[in-house]
């Protein structure tokens, strides 16, 4: 009898807490430790212009995010849909038809490289004195901004740094 070895892919997930500032452009901006290593990675992301499918609330809009190494200094983008206003709900978009054909495009094109997944859930909210406060200490370059920020648990699925930058490696000695 002949045995078939069926060759799964993990895709690498990483889990730990995201502290975003929500800023007033739509933009958001924040760093996500991922544990238990407590490794620190950059988060920024710009609101998507483009009008909304009209089955969709006035708080959800697509942002597209850019996730960080600081370490290996590469960057991964993601496009993503955010619920809420000041407490987001961050998630991979599930459903995007409604949306305009330059959008549709971006994201079949993205969905082909790749399967980026991004899960963010606000926790704790922090307003006026107290954001500014966090702000001051962890996020200096957006002081006086008038930023809400959201801190809460992310599990980011399908980017592995370490694993591109070995590969990358194993490349330029071949």
């Amino acid at each position: 009898m002949e045995e078939v070895e069926n060759e799964v892919k993990t895709e690498k997930v990483m889990e730990g807490v995201a502290s975003i500032a929500l800023l007033p452009n739509g933009s958001i901006s924040g760093h996500f430790i991922q544990l238990p290593n407590s490794i620190c990675y950059g988060l920024h992301g710009t609101e998507l212009d483009c009008e909304r499918e009209c089955s969709r609330g006035e708080d959800y809009r697509l942002i597209k995010l850019t996730v960080t190494d600081y370490n290996s200094k590469k960057e991964r983008n993601v496009v993503v849909e955010c619920r809420g206003h000041d407490a987001a709900k961050i998630s991979k978009i599930e459903h995007a038809h409604g949306w305009q054909k330059d959008v549709m495009g971006m994201l079949e094109e993205k969905r082909e490289n790749d399967q980026v997944s991004v899960s963010f859930e606000c926790e704790t909210l922090k307003a006026d004195k107290a954001a500014e406060e966090h702000i001051r200490k962890f996020m200096p370059k957006l002081v006086g901004m008038d930023a809400v920020v959201n801190i809460g648990p992310m599990s980011i699925t399908g980017v592995d740094f370490e694993a591109e930058a070995e590969q990358e490696h194993n490349q330029q000695n071949t």
